[in-house]
């Protein structure tokens, strides 16, 4: 069983760092949802310094005459420490903490801490610790510094100071421990898979940005009561309900975790067997908040993020969430969708098209059948209702007279 061992909070102080290799407006957007998720991790943000170079310094991040600059701001401002925009490699992170004397963290550093925060579930906590010791690992000579200056703080939730102390030939043993407890999760929910595929229901996952409304909306559909705040990452475990629309067809939603760019590389591989959730679906619901300055930013992040799991060839429906908010007309397409709906998880409306379009998408997939069964036969027609869509039923002298939408592999069963 995971251990999560939990050390202090302390109020982080920090600044923020960016180098700009491109567009400005781009490193601001970054800067700005970094500040998010410091918020977020408890930390206070105090100011923010940027360095145009041609690439991030390899050895330090910044220039020398920018960290003289920062150093002078972190004694101006009383910061704790400083978070980078991109992640460190372990000898940036050394000579980082070396050269400005403080807590240095980085993006990655901040989202781990987010998850192991989050993480409710067995599954979650394994796969928060896994991807948390893969990271460290890498960095326990920065990090051993970092971490003993100050006793809490971000990055040290989940496996903690405690985990970082033991040497690098018992993290590896603890990981290859992870690994085999979540093999055993994901045999699992193989299994789980194959009984929802023997029940012929056809199943939708909610994929979007992180704080698209993913959660809103499953709570909205079906009652699921599960956490849903406007904050990043809110909720971290997968839930699955199951959905009956109003024209009687049934269909399985399943809440997946919130995309993120730069969503490190540790989480993507730790947190596989739930994302891949999505890889195993028959629809994608691609829920993007239509009010946010960077939906398109955020959509491109998600499809990246698809890609990166494999998942294609996947019938999409992009709902534009959050109409309620929008302030004027405003052109809202998805070039990639093959179904798009505006809707407000919130209000409820649009919900109605929303539903519309799943019925339709279910009754693609079956066959039309008009036939008369012997009274014999009646336990098929449990069987269509089961697992089709009965439009008609008369009983007559000849038998039981049947129209339905059938499954397409379940065809032969009836005829």
């Amino acid at each position: 069983m995971a251990e999560l061992y939990e050390i202090k909070d302390i109020e982080e102080r920090v600044l923020l760092l960016a180098v700009v290799t491109g567009s400005e407006a781009d490193t601001e957007a970054c800067l700005d949802e970094l500040a998010e998720l410091v918020k977020t991790a408890g930390g206070i943000v105090l100011g923010r310094v940027t360095q145009n170079r041609e690439q991030v310094h390899p050895g330090t991040y910044f220039g020398k005459g920018k960290l003289d600059e920062v150093k002078e701001l972190l004694w101006e401002t009383e910061a704790t420490g400083v978070v980078c925009d991109d992640e460190l490699s372990p000898a940036q992170l050394k000579n980082l903490e070396e050269a400005l004397d403080c807590k240095v963290m980085d993006r990655t550093m901040v989202i781990l801490d987010i998850f192991a925060s989050r993480a409710n579930t067995r599954e979650g906590k394994l796969q928060v610790e896994l991807a948390q010791l893969r990271y460290r690992a890498a960095r326990l000579v920065g990090l051993r510094a970092s971490l003993s200056r100050l006793g809490g703080g971000i990055g040290t939730r989940g496996p903690g100071e405690s985990k970082l102390e033991i040497d690098r030939r018992r993290i590896h043993e603890r990981i290859s421990v992870l690994k085999e407890e979540l093999r055993d999760v994901e045999r699992q929910r193989q299994v789980q898979r194959m009984s929802r595929e023997r029940g012929h229901v056809l199943q939708a996952a909610i994929v979007g940005y992180t704080n698209a409304g993913k959660s809103t909306l499953l709570n909205f559909l079906t009652g699921a009561g599960i956490l849903a705040e406007d904050r990043l990452f809110a909720t971290l475990d997968p839930t699955t309900r199951s959905l009956r629309l109003p024209d009687g067809q049934q269909i399985l939603l399943t809440d997946t975790v919130g995309f993120i760019r730069k969503l490190p590389h540790h989480l993507v591989e730790a947190f596989k067997s739930t994302l891949e959730e999505a890889k195993y679906c028959d629809i994608i619901l691609h829920v993007a908040d239509c009010v946010n300055p960077r939906m398109e930013m955020q959509m491109h992040v998600v499809y990246e993020t698809l890609k990166q799991l494999g998942v294609t060839d996947k019938v999409i429906v992009t709902v534009f969430n959050k109409t309620d908010l929008m302030m004027g007309e405003t052109v809202l397409k998805d070039l990639k969708a093959d179904y798009q709906v505006k809707i407000s998880a919130k209000t409820g409306a649009g919900v109605p098209a929303l539903l519309e379009t799943l019925e339709t998408i279910l009754r693609e997939r079956k066959v039309y059948l008009e036939k008369v069964f012997a009274y014999r036969e009646a336990g098929k027609i449990q069987e269509i209702r089961r697992f089709g869509e009965l439009l008609e039923e008369a009983y007559t002298e000849e038998g039981i007279r049947v129209k339905a939408y059938v499954p397409a592999e379940l065809f032969g069963r009836f005829v």
